[in-house]
């Protein structure tokens, strides 16, 4: 097994073929999961991400083992030093502009795509192990991102679901309705540590919108107060980000 991983690690064509392939298939991997959640980045953008990372990687190597030996006499003759390894690093760079597209705030002051940027992040950076030829790390990357993407939302939402502090949107049809929703809270006991207000225009009608950022007397699920609000006259909509 060490014999064939060794030979795997040099640079020849069957591991060449190997890493970019592997790359595809892993990038593929974790897009499939985006592509599934209608995100903006999905399965084809994770597999060319991972796939142009490899390539970088093997390129690095190749550029290395070259400058090291067929091109060691000229370019000890032009007398200039580089580095090929570090193309690699360029790499991660690049990523970030990608990432940064998928990031947007909506009009309800929630930020969306920070997973899908960080799935491109990790995705670029298995390419480039994969590329180096860490194909142990990579296995063991893949297993862990998938479990962070699938079994971590789980028990990340029954947390926050019973937390005491709590960030909800309400939609109401005029600003006079702002005060009932207030009352309720207050009767719970509940304490309102920020709120945001503004406008917003729905099928050409002005309505009220409110971001409340509020502490519940004790831990329990915030459904109960999400429909006491829902139930109040004026309500819109109500939503908990």
């Amino acid at each position: 097994m060490e014999h064939y991983l060794t030979y795997l690690r040099e640079l020849n064509l069957a591991s060449m073929m190997l890493r970019v392939v592997l790359a595809m298939i892993m990038g593929g991997i974790i897009g499939f999961d985006r592509e599934q959640k209608h995100r903006p980045a999905g399965f084809r953008t994770y597999m060319l991400v991972a796939l142009a990372a490899a390539s970088t990687q093997i390129l690095s190597q190749y550029l290395n083992v070259m400058l090291n030996t067929q091109w060691a006499e000229d370019f000890a003759i032009v007398g200039q030093r580089t580095d090929a390894v570090r193309l690699g690093a360029q790499i991660v760079s690049g990523v970030g502009f990608i990432g940064t597209g998928t990031i947007l705030l909506t009009e309800r002051q929630e930020v969306k795509g920070l997973t899908t940027a960080s799935c491109l992040w990790a995705s670029a950076c298995m390419g480039l192990a994969i590329g180096a030829g860490f194909y142990e790390c990579t296995v063991v990357g893949l297993i862990l991102l998938i479990l962070t993407m699938k079994l971590f939302p789980l028990v990340d939402d029954n947390v926050l679901a019973k937390s005491r502090n709590m960030n909800f949107y309400v939609e109401l049809d005029s600003i006079e309705n702002l005060g009932n929703v207030v009352n309720i809270i207050k009767e719970k006991g509940i304490r309102i540590y920020d709120v945001e207000l503004g406008k917003v225009e729905q099928n050409g009608e002005q309505h009220a919108k409110g971001l409340f950022s509020v502490k519940l007397p004790k831990r329990g699920p915030h459904t109960e107060i999400l429909a006491k609000i829902a139930m109040i006259d004026g309500v819109v909509a109500i939503e908990e980000i």
